[in-house]
């Protein structure tokens, strides 16, 4: 991931602005209460830049943020977007594997309010372990946007897209609802799936009845 990233990491949300869909959607929807008050934990998995995070902590203000990921050149990407947004006190990144980190370790806490997976399950290899994961760690909610199939987009552009993304290692997972499904019903949740954009992008849930403390 380094060796992908080393160069990528100084161009990367400039380039994903465009076509990374959903992401800014899921934000808002997280629904983390309002007021310097409001809010609980927060964490993202596959944080690169932390684009997302410190779009996060500005919408919520008294959401407790973090962050991790596989790559370090992404995560001293992301510090030092951090420290530039002045966020370093509510924003905490560590290096981790989303199939199987330890969160108290890394972050002193075993679960979190809301877990974010946006445009990462396409780009991990086993990503059911990583969604399992991130299933494991939240205490409310996991929220998750990526690739959908262009089930409703000309076939010609599915094609050019598929083939773009492959040049990247990044595979849109076609059987993304049913795995939720199969999380949910295993751990008593409740699981949603969204296709959204004409099945450009999919936006899945996890939920359990828990508010954000």
């Amino acid at each position: 991931m380094d060796a992908i990233y080393a160069r990528q990491r100084h161009f990367y949300d400039l380039t994903r602005k465009y076509y990374l869909l959903g992401r800014d959607r899921l934000i808002a929807e997280l629904d983390l209460g309002t007021g310097e008050e409001g809010g609980g934990s927060v964490i993202e998995i596959g944080c690169g830049t932390a684009r997302n995070l410190i779009a996060v902590a500005k919408a919520w203000p008294g959401a407790r943020c973090f962050g991790i990921d596989l790559s370090e050149e992404m995560l001293t990407t992301a510090r030092a977007n951090v420290a530039r947004a002045g966020l370093s006190d509510r924003i905490i990144l560590a290096q981790g594997d989303a199939t199987g980190f330890d969160p108290i370790a890394l972050f002193g806490q075993a679960t979190f309010d809301r877990v974010m997976m946006s445009y990462t399950l396409s780009m991990i290899p086993d990503w059911r372990a990583a969604l399992a994961q991130a299933a494991a760690v939240a205490r409310g909610r996991v929220d998750c946007v990526d690739f959908g199939q262009q089930e409703r987009l000309p076939a010609v552009f599915r094609r050019g897209l598929f083939a773009w993304l492959g040049k990247f290692d990044v595979t849109p997972r076609a059987d993304l609802a049913a795995a939720l499904h199969d999380v949910a019903a295993r751990q008593a949740w409740r699981a949603t799936f969204t296709p959204r954009y004409r099945g450009y992008a999919w936006a899945g849930r996890l939920e359990r009845d828990v508010v954000p403390s």
